[in-house]
């Protein structure tokens, strides 16, 4: 960390969804680059009570709701309202999964079901931008992909990557918003509680959990220096951004 990074006293904000989907290895880059992180459970916090724009950065993880599951959800409506003000005032947002197809919502764009889930280690392949973008620490490197719902591609962004069965994987919009449909912040703990939790779907999409044991075995420390690589790359970008502002 450099000095200035660890003079600074700027404060992330997560927001997260479930206990069993957490920062992961995000935080540790996080903490390097001088961040104060602060994780509230959104679930049982009053969202609405929080100031959208007092973090420096706010981080939306992933969940098993729907982001069109505002009236089952009323929190997720909050969140949106958070969102869409920090948004208005091009205050950096790092979105995963959930996180991304909130991200999707609050600019405007329709976010559903897709037509069949995306589990597993998988790839996701950079778009001409993406290859200049954070995203590109993830060519060639296979990412953890569970998910069902997906989403279009909203206006005035660029799409960063596509996976073969969702051309939604990743967007951003300037060097402030990035989103991705992946999951970078799987560390082994998080990908065991995963299995443990959700590995009775696995049948259903030809896996089993000892396979996926085995990929994250073999990818996992891989897909971790990718996921260090892009966020460390995100956040050096809306730190030059503010320097510039200043």
């Amino acid at each position: 960390m450099t000095d200035a990074a660890a003079s600074a006293r700027r404060t992330a904000l997560v927001l997260r969804h479930d206990s069993a989907i957490g920062l992961g290895n995000l935080g540790p880059t996080l903490e390097a680059h001088g961040y104060e992180v602060v994780t509230i459970d959104a679930p049982v916090t009053d969202v609405a009570a929080l100031d959208p724009l007092a973090a420096d950065l706010v981080v939306v993880l992933g969940g098993e709701e729907g982001a069109y599951e505002t009236d089952r959800y009323p929190y997720l409506a909050d969140e949106l309202r958070l969102l869409r003000t920090r948004i208005e005032a091009e205050a950096p947002i790092f979105g995963v999964c959930l996180g991304a197809q909130m991200l999707a919502a609050a600019l405007g764009a329709n976010v559903y079901p897709g037509e069949r889930k995306e589990v597993g280690w998988l790839e996701v392949t950079p778009t001409a931008a993406g290859s200049d973008s954070p995203v590109r620490h993830f060519a060639g490197v296979p990412a953890v992909q569970w998910h069902g719902d997906t989403f279009d591609l909203p206006e005035g962004v660029e799409r960063l990557a596509s996976s073969d069965q969702y051309a939604n994987q990743a967007f951003r919009r300037g060097e402030w918003l990035l989103a991705v449909q992946f999951h970078p912040e799987v560390t082994a703990r998080i990908h065991e509680d995963w299995l443990t939790a959700w590995g009775d779907e696995l049948p259903a999409y030809g896996l089993t959990s000892a396979q996926l044991r085995a990929e994250r075995a073999h990818l996992g420390p891989r897909a971790e220096a990718a996921s260090a690589a892009l966020l460390g790359d995100y956040l050096d970008g809306i730190e030059s951004r503010a320097e510039a502002a200043a």
